[in-house]
């Protein structure tokens, strides 16, 4: 089982991921503080490891949820989705990930 946590920054929203391998599918559960992130959740249960590592075909199904359901375009949830499915999968190893966001005045 793989998990990451979420905090989407200036909205203050959390959210906890869990991704755990049935067969050649990851199972998702997903908790969130916000509403839009929990629509995406109810769609998003399963998916097939390898069509969320790559962008071709159709693309990764956790990205076109995001678009769906994510109220803001640089919500980083749906990466941290693709982040704990390629480590449940074996796909990646776990490390943190992390944007850290400035302004300069100059």
């Amino acid at each position: 089982m793989a998990s990451a946590k979420v905090f989407s920054g200036i909205c203050g929203f959390h959210t906890h991921i869990i991704a755990k391998e049935d067969e050649d599918k990851i199972r998702l559960h997903i908790e969130s503080d916000c509403s839009a992130i929990m629509r995406l959740a109810e769609q998003l249960t399963e998916v097939d490891p390898f069509q969320e590592i790559t962008f071709r075909k159709a693309g990764p199904l956790t990205l076109q949820l995001g678009a769906k359901y994510c109220l803001h375009t640089a919500c980083p949830v749906p990466v941290g989705i693709i982040k704990a499915v390629e480590v449940e999968a074996n796909l990646a190893l776990p490390m943190d990930a992390s944007i850290q966001v400035s302004r300069s005045d100059n």
